[in-house]
């Protein structure tokens, strides 16, 4: 029993260390967001500020007009994770449930696109967009995130655990295959579309690389895109640039706590099966 309650407490000890490991970085950074200017390239820097101010928050969003850029972000992400559902719920359906002429064959050749870097596609799609005259638009940066193997995939592979004897029901009952896909399947996918949700909201969120690609125009700047512009121009500042780091992290962060009981039972829910 002393053996069970000495592991109990070193287990406990050692997830408490990494928890703090994990935190400290973020709540730094947040601390130095709120010192004065210049407190933290002191020596040693200092761990809190000696006067907490908002000043730099402030300046983001009334002389850097960062409320644009968090709006584009949080607009393009919704969005994004909308179509994304949307899409990949209804191909992952039917890849699972519908039979049609190569079918197979079909997953296994979008399985094999997600052996190739994205970068390798980034030129090609580029020249795409811009035959299409969507360049420097928000659908530029909207079109390619619509849909992803890597959703198709993850909801095909949950749709497939959902009995074949129910959707025959329902078949039975007269349903149409839209009404089984919307009032059947659908409330079955609830946790892996919660899943999906998040991490296409996160990539969306986080994404730099594309925006910076497809966009030209300050006023449609995501918010990735306009803290590395800020970085250039006020690359001394440290306070500034932890101020919008903080900007970019909180949302994410208090939409993870929010949903991280459904996304981690939709992470579960294919080994529970």
């Amino acid at each position: 029993m002393k053996d069970f309650s000495c592991r109990f407490w070193l287990i406990h000890a050692a997830l408490g260390c990494a928890v703090l490991l994990t935190l400290f970085p973020l709540l730094w950074m947040l601390s130095v967001s709120l010192m004065p200017a210049t407190e933290a390239g002191q020596y040693p820097p200092p761990l809190f500020p000696s006067r907490p101010t908002l000043e730099h928050y402030r300046v983001l969003f009334e002389r850097l007009n960062l409320a644009r850029c968090l709006g584009n972000s949080f607009l393009l992400a919704s969005a994004t994770t909308l179509f994304s559902l949307t899409f990949n719920a209804l191909a992952g359906y039917a890849f699972a449930k519908l039979r049609f002429a190569g079918r197979e064959r079909l997953f296994q050749v979008l399985l094999a696109t997600m052996l190739i870097p994205s970068q390798v596609a980034m030129l090609p799609l580029f020249l795409l967009l811009k035959n299409l005259g969507l360049v420097n638009t928000y659908g530029g940066v909207l079109l390619p995130g619509m849909a992803s193997v890597f959703g198709i995939f993850l909801i095909r592979q949950f749709v497939l655990a959902v009995p074949d004897s129910l959707l025959d029901a329902a078949r039975l009952d007269g349903a149409s295959e839209y009404r089984i896909f919307w009032s059947v399947v659908l409330p079955l996918c609830r946790p892996i579309l919660v899943t999906l949700a998040i991490l296409t909201f996160l990539g969306s969120w986080n994404d730099f690389m594309w925006p910076l690609v497809i966009l030209a125009d300050g006023d449609l700047y995501t918010l990735p895109v306009a803290l590395a512009n800020l970085m250039g121009e006020h690359v001394q500042d440290t306070e500034l640039m932890m101020a919008g780091s903080v900007l970019t992290t909180l949302p994410v962060i208090v939409l993870f706590l929010a949903l991280q009981r459904n996304y981690i039972e939709g992470l579960l829910v294919g080994s529970v099966k």
